[in-house]
């Protein structure tokens, strides 16, 4: 449900470089682990020359022992560590003065596209722009998750010369998952060439047919494959090989899912779902989006009685660490529904939903605005400063973010 706003860019001879224009992105092999999670992805450009592009600085990162993750994690300062935590919507998808500003300062790792006709070359301009501030002051050389709302229907936020018109996952989830593994791959492919490289798709929510009229954020926007684990399981699946094969990363959403709400928690405050259990039809649409490695699941702003009473999703340990952690077997990033402006969430602290949703087991933050994530990047550094056992937990998102980037060759070792 997040609108985005993201950026990634093109460079010679990057890891995992993206290019611009209408340029073909290079062929790549994948490699994943069953049910892990965990993709690694690598250019041929890569493979041959061993990582490396432009404005990249050496640094510890770019020798030495131990995995790249944890190579990157050691060169950074502590405040550029809780940075990687973060996916940002900025005022603007080029590289503004502000944009720097808010990198240079809070040393965001990841950003957020806004909603624009631009087309495909304008945007991997713009986005091309944006990661040439993954400075080693500003991010220790790691380089951004640049996002999009790309899911289709009502919910396509690049749709300039370029892009092609992608029909809701309702009429998706009509298709063939062979076809729709294909269609995903070509829209990932012009993703890839606007410097995209985070789809926030696909919506693995269960609607049944009959609260399709009453599900605000999902039926009555099509966004749903189907109303059975049997359609959405395996029509989501597809798009994530699709976009995958093209060297777009994913994320699943929204965990434990929204097919049984009414309000929309962008909109709406106290949206509670009172029947979705840990083996709901829900639960085992996202068990396929494990199992096809996507790398980030999403996780929804509601309260789900049957599991956790007494927190909103994103807060709770039961929700995130024993169901979708423990029960699920996820291994990958767990990335946050928007925290900064939803109005489920606006009554608490802007610091508290950040440490909050930490604590609980959480990875990345995603705040559609740029003023509360500054709010919350301060408050999650302050705590992992004064907290030990913060601190371990800020660490182990962080190197679980970073292992993401690795992946998709955005590290720079």
């Amino acid at each position: 449900m997040v609108s985005a706003l993201a950026v990634v860019a093109t460079c010679a001879g990057c890891s995992f470089g993206l290019t611009t224009g209408n340029a073909a992105p290079p062929a790549a092999s994948v490699a994943s682990e069953p049910g892990s999670g965990a993709i690694t992805f690598t250019s041929p450009a890569t493979q041959a020359a061993g990582g490396g592009h432009p404005g990249s600085v050496p640094s510890a990162a770019a020798s030495g022992g131990g995995s790249c993750p944890q190579r990157v994690y050691d060169s950074m300062t502590e405040a550029q560590r809780v940075g990687q935590l973060f996916l940002v919507g900025m005022p603007s998808n080029a590289a503004t003065a502000t944009v720097g500003q808010a990198i240079a300062t809070y040393h965001f790792g990841s950003v957020l596209l806004n909603k624009t006709s631009a087309s495909v070359t304008t945007l991997a301009a713009d986005t091309a722009g944006i990661q040439a501030l993954a400075t080693r002051s500003g991010t220790a050389g790691a380089r951004f998750f640049v996002a999009a709302n790309q899911e289709g229907g009502q919910v396509q936020h690049l749709s300039g010369a370029g892009f092609s018109s992608m029909p809701s996952a309702l009429a998706q989830g009509q298709l063939g998952v062979g076809t729709l593994r294909g269609d995903a791959q070509n829209w990932g492919s012009q993703l890839r060439q606007a410097g995209v490289n985070l789809d926030l798709a696909p919506v693995m929510d269960v609607v049944p047919a009959a609260n399709v009229a009453t599900n605000a954020p999902i039926g009555q926007l099509q966004r749903e494959f189907g109303s059975d684990p049997t359609v959405t399981g395996p029509h989501g699946a597809a798009f994530i090989k699709g976009m995958t094969a093209a060297g777009v990363a994913t994320s699943a959403k929204h965990f434990p899912g929204l097919g049984l709400v009414r309000g929309n928690t962008d909109f709406s405050a106290n949206v509670t779902d009172t029947q979705t259990t840990t083996d709901a039809p829900s639960v085992a649409s996202f068990q396929s989006a494990i199992g096809a490695h996507v790398p980030m699941v999403m996780i929804a702003l509601a309260t789900y009685t049957q599991i956790d009473p007494g927190h909103l999703a994103i807060f709770s340990p039961a929700v995130i660490s024993t169901l979708l952690r423990g029960k699920l077997g996820f291994t990958g990033v767990v990335i946050s529904d928007d925290i900064g402006q939803a109005q489920q969430v606006i009554s608490i602290p802007a610091g508290d939903r950040a440490v909050n949703f930490i604590e609980a087991g959480g990875d990345l933050i995603t705040s559609q605005n740029l003023p509360p994530a500054e709010l919350m990047a301060s408050a999650v550094l302050a705590r992992a400063s004064s907290n030990a056992g913060f601190r371990a937990l800020v660490k182990a998102a962080t190197v679980k973010v970073l292992a993401a980037k690795s992946a998709y060759g955005l590290l720079p070792c």
